[in-house]
């Protein structure tokens, strides 16, 4: 009788994911003349497990190939992976009945990822007079819409191995515990006092998150100051502000503002801006610039630039420019009750936005 012969099976499985993002960029006209070979990124977005961004180059990735056109890149932000990634580019129209792509401007791309490859897209996405062209161009603003479709490099098992067991981890709750510990006041070992109101916290914690806590918690003058710097009173500042300015320190998030309407909310942002930069939390005063980056308005943005002047939130303070400057908005601003403070209070920084224009009108 024959004998059977044993056999082994093997599986090729592909591991996918989608995701999508929306790059927005306002100012066309201002980022026009960039420079061939350079560009601006889109924020960071993940898409299976992997960081990403788009490349948006204004005047081409590359001469005399690309000139006269708009490149567009997907950039694989994680490194040292190999991933491959099936990805398209749209134009967006984000005006008029909704958003919608139009179809002569969807350009598709399969491309393998590397540590040494980590960008690809299309050198001549759209001719930069076809661009300008309506309604591709509203409002001075060009919206390319990015969908990612992430391929993990297949992996063959043997299905006689037995499968690893798969535990799944939840995330980190450490940041409720820490909230956890300020509101319940346990082991607090100094108090501030903000317009009445009393906070308990915890040095240790303060002095490691804040340098300008640090120093004084524990720099030279706090053994000689020992009493005063248990009871600490803070000038300058409203408490809600110092209680989220604590429920960041603990937490390392903002506390949610549901309570809040839109303009209170964006006044609350400055406040939380002005205390981070007061003690140093670079981290939560970007998180604020980002908020206020988004949140511009014809009656807000004038305070809202001399708020960034006066704190050196340079990449607010370009936002605040651009926004003046796009779509013909200068004369509103210049009619708010903010310009009229600007005016008064930083006389210099009008001039800069105004010769800024001057330059865009020539451009």
């Amino acid at each position: 009788m024959e004998q059977s012969l044993p056999t082994t099976v093997s599986t090729c499985t592909s591991d996918t994911a989608m995701g999508k993002h929306v790059f927005k960029i306002v100012g066309y006209h201002l980022h026009k003349g960039l420079g061939v070979g350079k560009y601006i990124r889109s924020a960071t977005f993940a898409v299976g497990g992997y960081d990403w961004c788009v490349r948006y180059y204004p005047d081409g990735y590359s001469s005399p190939e690309c000139n006269g056109y708009i490149s567009v890149y997907l950039e694989l932000l994680t490194r040292n992976a190999e991933v491959r990634a099936n990805y398209t580019f749209s134009l967006i129209d984000s005006g008029g009945g909704g958003a919608q792509a139009w179809s002569p401007f969807i350009r598709r791309f399969a491309h393998n990822y590397t540590s040494v490859d980590v960008s690809y897209g299309a050198d001549m996405f759209i001719k930069q007079s076809a661009l300008e062209s309506v309604p591709y161009l509203r409002d001075d603003t060009v919206v390319i819409e990015c969908e990612v479709k992430v391929i993990r490099w297949p992996q063959v098992q043997e299905e006689t191995v037995l499968a690893a067991t798969h535990i799944e981890v939840p995330p980190s709750d450490l940041p409720n515990h820490l909230r956890n510990l300020l509101d319940g006041k346990r082991g607090a070992d100094v108090t501030f006092e903000v317009k009445g109101e009393v906070f308990p916290a915890h040095k240790i914690m303060l002095a490691t998150r804040s340098p300008v806590f640090d120093a004084q918690l524990y720099g030279s003058m706090s053994a000689a100051n020992a009493t005063s710097n248990k009871n600490i009173i803070v000038e300058d500042m409203e408490p809600p502000v110092f209680r989220a300015l604590l429920h960041f320190i603990y937490t390392d998030s903002l506390p949610a503002m549901d309570d809040l309407d839109d303009g209170e909310n964006q006044e609350m942002v400055k406040h939380l801006l002005v205390a981070a930069d007061r003690y140093a939390m670079d981290r939560m005063k970007m998180i604020c610039e980002g908020i206020l980056c988004k949140s511009l308005d014809v009656e807000t943005v004038a305070t809202t630039l001399a708020l960034a002047d006066q704190h050196q939130c340079s990449k607010l303070k370009d936002a605040c420019v651009e926004f003046i400057l796009s779509s013909n908005r200068i004369n509103d601003v210049v009619a708010s009750q903010g310009y009229a403070h600007l005016k008064r209070s930083c006389p210099a920084l009008m001039f800069d936005v105004f010769e800024r224009a001057t330059k865009s009108r020539k451009i």
